[in-house]
């Protein structure tokens, strides 16, 4: 079990003398989101000399951005994919047990206006259930018109007759990222936010390292490894035409999140409608203190850092609110909206890759060179993912002969898990000390921490952020160690000034207080 009785630091200057020019590192991952850091972690956990960079913050882009769901997916069960159905319910139990402070049960209601619905779904949730085994969180119940209004007094009761209520997960997407980057460094890797991999290194026509740049002060860097994973999820192509495959494997889509107000939705149960009026489905999720709505499956042709949604997807999600919800949220009730693109894998052409990838939702490539591609999957699944590249890696001869076949990770309770019997607060509730599982103690001795800045955010969990999760910009700490972004992007923006300056204190680095203001403005709905 990992030690919490020491954060490790994570200054930069420490980490970037870490980077040795002249050794060659078992693994080079490129991309710090969920994929890459799982990678990291996973190979890490086996003994691997591993190396992670990321051209911007870890999980700044998709992976800080979901529904922050742990779910088997109750979706893919009606198409009939089983053997992913029962592979994600086997992972969402591994994930809830190996990080109970950020991943948690949560019972789901599907509210029956039809006669036939609350049947219908039923049985599919009941197969759910079995799916799940021994794996599962709490057995699906048929409810009556009244325990369905007792499980959710806030849904629309004209009409109703009943629901379903299943059990599925939730957690903090950008904080499970911050704590796979931190078990991968307690393991042994090294890993480098705002470190952009400029090109690939090759030697005899193989890749055999990465030329780097130092984004916060333009210094480059080589990196030298037997293996390079690509794990830059919607951005993969990119690294794959510099490797001679311009044939895109990535058709992007944009799923939308809106946040209102707790009050629109109370209690800690959450609204699933599984066919809206476009087929879609809409979750109503209560999370920190505040409810998500959403989300949209839109395509984009664009790969934008900070994507924006369309009016139509904002109208979509308010309108569909308005249909299940007693009182309906409007525009001016928005307290933050955000956009994650979506990596959906279309089959490359027969272009002389290995194609074939070890799951039908991720896909991994090898390419002629010997750069390792994986795109696709979900939060979810990251774990089976990272030991699906580690095993590919192995089979192409890229890892070392003596490196452990099978992954380690599925016993490995990552940092900040509780320690204690007594279990951690629900990510229903507004964020807080609680979010540091069985770091909070240490994070309470932290200088300031009787300084309060207001909406749960403390000086010491700033300066904490600084020294202990990676944290430079005050984006780094509003958006993914806080997640007042993506709570309130207008209170996230009052605060900011009093958190750059914190930060400036800790890194001597400029905080991007400018940039962070007109960020949180891109997060507010203009009104109508």
């Amino acid at each position: 079990m990992l030690s919490n009785a020491m954060p490790l630091k994570t200054q930069r200057e420490d980490l970037l003398a870490r980077l040795d020019p002249h050794a060659v590192y078992d693994l080079a991952i490129v991309g710090g989101g969920a994929t890459g850091l799982g990678v990291a972690l996973d190979a890490a956990a086996r003994g691997l000399k591993v190396v992670l960079v990321e051209a911007n913050d870890f999980a700044k882009g998709t992976s800080s951005r979901s529904t922050k769901l742990v779910h088997g997916g109750v979706r893919y069960l009606a198409q009939g994919n089983i053997a992913l159905v029962r592979e994600a319910l086997h992972e969402r139990s591994t994930l809830l047990k190996n990080a109970p402070h950020i991943a948690q049960p949560l019972p789901f209601v599907v509210p029956s206006y039809k006669w036939w619905e609350s049947a219908f779904y039923g049985i599919g949730l009941k197969m759910y259930d079995a799916l799940a085994g021994s794996s599962g969180l709490g057995p699906t119940h048929f409810l009556s018109r009244q325990a369905t209004l007792d499980c959710l007094p806030s849904v629309q009761p004209e009409h109703l007759r009943g629901g379903v209520q299943y059990w599925d997960g939730q957690f903090n997407d950008a904080k499970l990222a911050l704590a796979l980057a931190r078990s991968a460094a307690v393991q042994g890797a090294l890993l480098l936010n705002y470190m952009k991999a400029k090109q690939l290194q090759y030697t005899q026509a193989k890749v055999s390292g990465l030329h780097c740049e130092d984004v916060l002060s333009g210094q480059s860097y080589a990196i030298q490894a037997r293996c390079v994973v690509n794990a830059t999820g919607v951005w993969v192509d990119a690294l794959r035409e510099q490797d001679g495959t311009p044939e895109p494997i990535v058709a992007p889509s944009q799923g939308v999140h809106i946040v209102v107000d707790e009050h629109f939705m109370p209690g800690h149960t959450a609204l699933m409608i599984p066919n809206t009026a476009d087929g879609r489905v809409l979750f109503a999720v209560p999370w920190l203190g505040k409810v998500i709505l959403g989300t949209t499956d839109t395509p984009r042709h664009d790969l934008a850092a900070e994507p924006l949604a369309f009016e139509d997807e904002i109208d979509f999600i308010l309108s569909e609110s308005a249909r299940y919800l007693r009182v309906a949220p409007k525009r001016c009730d928005v307290k933050s909206i955000w956009v994650g693109l979506r990596p959906l894998v279309k089959p490359p052409k027969d272009d002389g890759e290995n194609t074939k990838g070890l799951s039908r939702e991720h896909t991994v490539l090898v390419s002629r060179s010997g750069l390792v591609t994986v795109t696709g999957g979900k939060w979810t699944t990251y774990r089976a993912m990272a030991a699906d590249v580690l095993q590919k890696c192995a089979d192409s001869g890229l890892l070392p002969a003596n490196a452990p076949k099978s992954s380690r990770t599925d016993q490995l309770p990552l940092v900040g898990a509780e320690s204690t019997q007594q279990g951690p607060r629900p990510l229903c509730e507004a964020q807080g000390w609680h979010s540091y599982g069985s770091e909070q103690a240490f994070v309470r001795t932290m200088p300031g921490h009787d300084v309060e800045l207001g909406e749960g955010l403390s000086e010491a969990m700033v300066r904490f952020a600084a020294r202990y999760e990676y944290a430079v910009h005050v984006e780094d700490a509003l958006a993914r160690r806080s997640r007042l972004l993506f709570l309130d992007a207008r209170q996230a923006a009052e605060l900011a000034p009093r958190v750059a300056q914190i930060l400036e204190e800790e890194t001597g680095l400029d905080p991007a207080l400018d940039s962070f203001v007109h960020l949180a403005g891109q997060y507010l709905l203009p009104q109508a």
